[in-house]
């Protein structure tokens, strides 16, 4: 079975605020005579499902197109969590985080997709941290950040990346049961950016 956890690109999607909107138009087009349909987009990589890039955060860090790619596709879990404002240790306790080393939280906390919440879950610092410390290879939220939206220090994407741990945000985790799959969420490969917006799937592993 497969989960897709991207949502619909299109220009209604809301971005961070003050980030770059989604637009396109056709810039050649078959009803005007064009031999094809040719479309052009302006958007912030950070758009939908999206992989963050150290980049993002660290003056010296990767680039996307630097991110080693098996970090964003093999075995992950699936951990549902409360919807509240951090996501701490103890609420991964007695889960083995290095296995699978890839670590999905859902929360629930963003119901309303046609708006930018300004609350979400997010990462507390220590489990940041943690993970990094456990070997995980990467995490991702069903919400738009690792950090809260009014955080200034951005603690969690800086523990993060010192430990190494790959980013995904913005992933739509509705109706996906706990559980362990196989994670496909590969980042286009774009020089200098830090991001990318990825097509985010699980599948089921045959028992």
């Amino acid at each position: 079975m497969l989960y897709d956890l991207s949502p619909t690109i299109r220009p209604e999607i809301p971005v961070w605020p003050g980030d770059t909107p989604f637009q396109s138009r056709l810039t050649w087009s078959l009803s005007e005579g064009a031999s094809v349909n040719l479309s052009a987009i302006t958007t912030t990589p950070h758009l939908g499902s999206h992989a963050d890039a150290p980049f993002h955060t660290e003056p010296r860090g990767e680039g996307i197109s630097e991110m080693p790619i098996e970090r964003y596709i093999g075995p992950c879990r699936v951990i549902k969590v409360p919807p509240q404002p951090l996501i701490e240790p103890r609420h991964v306790e007695g889960i083995d985080l290095a296995s699978p080393a890839r670590i999905l939280f859902k929360s629930e906390s963003v119901r309303d997709r046609k708006t930018f919440p300004e609350r979400f879950t997010a990462l507390s610092f220590e489990l940041a941290a943690l993970l990094g410390e456990r070997g995980v290879l990467l995490v991702g939220m069903d919400t738009p950040s690792v950090d809260p939206f009014d955080s200034k220090t951005l603690d969690a994407h800086h523990a993060l990346a010192r430990g190494g741990v790959a980013i995904l945000e913005g992933l739509v985790l509705d109706g996906v049961p706990e559980g362990i799959y196989e994670l496909i969420a590969l980042p286009l490969k774009m020089a200098g950016l830090d991001a990318s917006p990825v097509r985010a799937i699980l599948r089921s592993l045959e028992s």
